[in-house]
């Protein structure tokens, strides 16, 4: 039934179980493997190197392309980019928006035929770590708009016609917004209460979103939205591209945040906003199915700008370390010291390993990148805010005190306290980082949950779970065997890496403890069968593993790669060396913590923190924190603030 024009009925908050909030999940999964993963076999037991060696290169008319580019766009960010002032104003300066637009960076990702660039994923993600350096606020805004914005999803789902409409606008002169958070939907959306009523040939919008990046600022808007189920409406949650001038619209607030001061990122009201039926992307109820498939490319634009961060982190550590002096020596050669900076470049050269395979794997679609992607923002994420936090104590005192205050009393103006700031959202945004664990866990465990589905589902019949037996001991009886044993054993594996130094004993070591995380797999799936899916310390604790795997196999694949490309490459083997030697040591503690961890006491003091057995500890403080609600109310109606959008023409 349709709503009466003009109105439309007052949402209510769903109300799921936690069962049918996973169900919600599941169904937007892309449960199809069509094409070979380098990092679903590696979780799987099978190191498959010949997927990602000899390392895939862009072709010459792209890398040209993408250069040329760059050039351009370092000149922009050296003349017309000043980061300290956008620090001060929390703002990007309207004229910076407008140069980037007429330099075309708003079309990076968009094909020519649409006035786009055509950049490939690697140099649109080599531009955005130079952009990212000048200002990461700037990176965001780039990245918001391209890697999850209109653009994106409207390549991969939209119809020509949307395409021809929105596209050429989104390349050159409109900015878009991805709106799917609300103040109480984060990373559960079977809950997502705005809705989008159907009204003959429109859809009327009613709800509130929270944390839309770009929102303020936005020309165009990805809406998520559910569709009430009906006749002829199949219903489910929804994705539509939205006219952010559109009457009814209304930006309540500018947020404002620890780092990225000049993000434009606000909360967005919608009052009976009427959108043409045929401004839907996809089919009704496939909205979190395009939003995760935009995002299986969209996440490497941040561990792009964490690259950026980490080269530039290296490069203050170099010049300060050499300068600083204490009881002697630069303190780059005390040992408490030059670690840091050794963990600081070596992690920097995988990450940008791990980026740049992964970029170039999606820009040749031969290998499904979902986990790779999604390891490279958990891996980027996490590193990146370890090397910041590590320059900041290389800097000592200097490393927490602002820019404006090293300049005003006469020293170079280094932001490290912003760095760290900044970096700091990069383990929320786009999937915390314990939702990625989870998230990566699914895809890493996929196999073992096909095969014995049934077998471990409590709601099962006994008929079911034989069935489900009968056919997992056939897949177990076939794979099992084969970790056992592997080229990880042969001393002379992998020899092709091996110039002067030798990196083929951790391409052994990867191959042996692929299949080592496998049969740990294994292991707690038999231990905890349906209840696996709880153990969420465990699960973060195999990922991280894997993302420890990814990266060394990435670093001596790209210093390879550079060995044969006489581009540095005995530098290359030696910070691949380092590399690798840091990650077993962590890999070695994971898999300790597997087995040997709090994980059940924890629980224990939880439950004793929520009953209020502890709150004696909270005694002798006070509590600076404002009144008011924790979570705001987003009942939806007419909106009574100021409408602070802010288009930039």
């Amino acid at each position: 039934m349709s709503a009466a024009p003009g109105t439309s009925p007052v949402p209510t908050r769903p109300t799921v179980t936690e069962r049918e909030a996973r169900q919600v999940a599941e169904a937007a999964r892309e449960q199809d493997w069509r094409k070979p993963s380098f990092a679903k076999e590696l979780f799987l037991g099978r190191f498959r190197l010949d997927l990602i060696h000899p390392h895939p290169l862009p072709a010459d008319e792209a890398a040209q392309r993408g250069e040329e580019f760059l050039a351009k766009l370092r000149d922009f960010c050296e003349t017309k980019i000043d980061g300290a002032l956008i620090e001060r104003e929390a703002r990007i300066p309207d004229e910076v928006i407008t140069g980037l637009k007429e330099l075309g960076a708003l079309g990076m990702k968009i094909d020519t035929k649409y006035g786009g660039l055509g950049l490939t994923q690697v140099y649109y993600n080599k531009a955005l770590a130079l952009v990212g350096s000048a200002s990461p606020a700037i990176g965001a805004l780039l990245s918001a708009h391209q890697s999850i914005g209109v653009p994106q999803p409207l390549k991969i789902f939209g119809t020509r016609e949307q395409q021809e409409t929105f596209l050429p606008r989104c390349a050159r002169t409109d900015i878009s917004a991805f709106l799917l958070t609300e103040p109480d939907v984060g990373s559960d959306p079977a809950r997502l209460a705005t809705t989008a009523v159907p009204d003959g040939d429109e859809y009327v919008l009613d709800g509130v979103k929270l944390w839309t990046t770009n929102g303020v600022v936005a020309d165009l808007l990805v809406v998520m939205a559910r569709v009430p189920k009906s006749e002829g409406h199949r219903g489910g949650i929804t994705a539509f591209v939205v006219e952010a001038g559109s009457e009814g619209i209304t930006v309540e607030n500018r947020n404002a945040f620890m780092g990225l001061r000049g993000l434009e990122n606000g909360v967005t009201r919608f009052h009976r906003v009427r959108v043409p039926a045929a401004h839907r992307i996809g089919a009704e109820g496939q909205g979190l199915k395009i939003a995760l498939t935009t995002l299986n490319t969209g996440r490497l634009s941040l561990p792009a700008m964490c690259v950026g961060a980490g080269k530039w982190c290296l490069k203050i550590a170099r010049e300060w370390s050499a300068a600083r002096e204490q009881w002697g020596k630069p303190v780059a050669l005390h040992e408490a010291v030059g670690s840091k900076i050794s963990f600081i470049a070596a992690t920097t050269f995988a990450l940008e390993a791990v980026v740049d395979l992964s970029s170039q794997m999606a820009d040749e679609d031969r290998n499904d990148i979902r986990i790779e992607a999604a390891l490279a923002k958990l891996y980027g994420s996490e590193m990146a805010c370890l090397m910041a936090d590590e320059l900041v104590q290389i800097r000592g005192g200097r490393g927490f005190e602002t820019a404006d205050s090293l300049r005003a009393r006469g020293e170079r103006a280094v932001p490290a306290e912003q760095m760290l700031r900044d970096l700091r959202i990069n383990r929320i945004f786009e999937g915390s980082t314990e939702i990625m664990h989870l998230l990566i866990a699914r895809e890493a465990v996929d196999a073992h949950l096909s095969v014995a589905g049934d077998l471990i589902d409590p709601e099962k019949s006994l008929g079911d779970k034989a069935r489900a037996g009968a056919g997992a001991g056939v897949f177990y009886a076939k794979w099992l065997p084969r970790l056992v044993a592997g080229p990880g054993q042969l001393p002379g594996a992998y020899g092709d890496f091996k110039h002067g130094i030798d990196l083929s004993p951790h391409l052994r070591y990867v191959e042996r403890t692929s299949r080592k995380l496998a049969r740990s797999t294994f292991y707690a799936m038999s231990r905890w069968q349906g209840k696996m899916e709880t153990k969420q310390g465990f699960l973060g604790r195999i990922v991280d593993i894997g993302a420890e795997l990814f990266a060394m196999s990435a670093a001596c694949v790209r210093a390879e790669l550079l060995r044969r490309r006489g581009e540095h490459g005995r530098e290359a083997y030696q910070l691949a060396d380092a590399f690798c030697r840091q990650s077993r040591i962590r890999v070695e503690e994971l898999f300790g913590r597997l087995w040997t961890n709090t994980d059940d006491l924890d629980r224990k003091v939880v439950k004793g923190v929520l009953s209020g057995t502890y709150t004696w500890l909270e005694q002798g403080v006070v509590d600076p924190s404002g009144d008011g609600p924790w979570i705001a109310d987003a009942t939806p109606g007419p909106s009574t603030k100021e409408n602070v959008h802010r288009p930039i023409r």
